[in-house]
């Protein structure tokens, strides 16, 4: 629970909070998970007392995962890759890697996974049509770049 503040830690409003805050701006299967559990203001029901909780008593996230499919099956079958959606659960509250940014002027795109060059691009909502080579998704990125990345100097 990186996000969270050490005097916050056991509280359930801050982790729920931080959640909401965070699910407002998610994307695809984020923006999902967060419809499911009832973090987002168009989401029909919410178990989010559910979910910060059993968080704030530091219960690990495969736990929480097994308390919910009783509420809401569905939730633990998201599925995140090959991980389920309780690993989504660690990378959001354990090791808050999700909302780490590039650093453009060290990157190097080359070396890059296809996949991962494709998140850039899902990230700022764009889509690199008939690109099957990976050179054809760096080439996109590269064009679209001065777009998204603010340059400092």
């Amino acid at each position: 629970m990186a996000k969270v503040p050490a005097s916050d830690r056991g509280k359930p409003d801050s982790i729920t909070k931080i959640v909401r805050d965070h699910c407002s701006s998610t994307k695809n299967k984020d923006h999902k998970f967060c419809f499911y559990i009832g973090a987002l203001p168009e989401s029909a029901t919410s178990i989010m007392s559910e979910v910060s909780k059993p968080l704030s008593w530091s219960m690990p996230p495969a736990k929480v995962c097994e308390k919910l499919r009783s509420k809401d099956a569905q939730i633990c079958e998201l599925k995140y890759g090959k991980s389920f959606v309780y690993v989504y659960l660690a990378f959001l509250f354990l090791f808050n890697s999700l909302d780490k940014p590039l650093d453009w002027k060290t990157i190097d795109l080359k070396k890059m996974r296809v996949k991962e060059l494709k998140n850039i691009l899902n990230d700022w909502g764009e889509v690199c049509k008939g690109c099957t080579e990976k050179t054809e998704f760096i080439k996109k990125i590269e064009e679209l770049k001065p777009t998204y990345v603010k340059e400092e100097l």
